[in-house]
């Protein structure tokens, strides 16, 4: 379910209120690969609720190049958000996901593990209120940008 930037700290405390562990992670999740699943299914069992947010496509285009996204916001909010194991989606367009953390107040933030607590702001954000910050071992040569590169080479041939 998409979830308005705008109201995601009150579902939230309402989530956290009814005893809910809040779990959260960010990315853009541009072309859906086993990677992402497996890492959001590994997210998704740290708590009881899986908040994913998404860069925006303005996002995306900051951090990855004015030829990415591949698959717009809207798409993608909605390939994400059918996963069994993401209970919301909710979209933000900074390049961190800093001040929607600041919102969300997650019990449990997740990373993958080619970050590192102290090169995370948004971890740090965490564990100054008490949060806990998981990092998760990634599967190696699944990446988006692989998939993209392996298009293009075919392109080429």
């Amino acid at each position: 379910m998409l979830i308005d930037s705008t109201k995601i700290a009150d579902f939230c405390q309402v989530l956290r209120d009814g005893g809910q562990k809040v779990v959260f992670t960010n990315g853009c999740f541009d072309i859906l690969h086993a990677g992402h699943v497996r890492y959001l299914n590994k997210a998704r069992s740290f708590g009881d609720c899986l908040v994913l947010g998404l860069n925006s496509d303005a996002s995306v285009r900051g951090l990855k190049g004015p030829n990415r996204p591949i698959n717009n916001e809207q798409d993608r909010a909605e390939v994400v958000g059918a996963l069994g194991c993401v209970d919301y989606v909710v979209i933000f367009d900074e390049p961190t996901a800093e001040a929607l953390i600041a919102k969300v107040h997650p019990d449990v933030y997740v990373k993958g593990g080619d970050y590192t607590i102290e090169t995370l702001p948004e971890g740090q954000i965490v564990q100054k209120y008490g949060g806990k910050v998981e990092l998760v071992q990634l599967v190696e040569g699944r990446s988006t940008t692989n998939v993209i590169n392996k298009i293009q080479a075919g392109a080429e041939q």
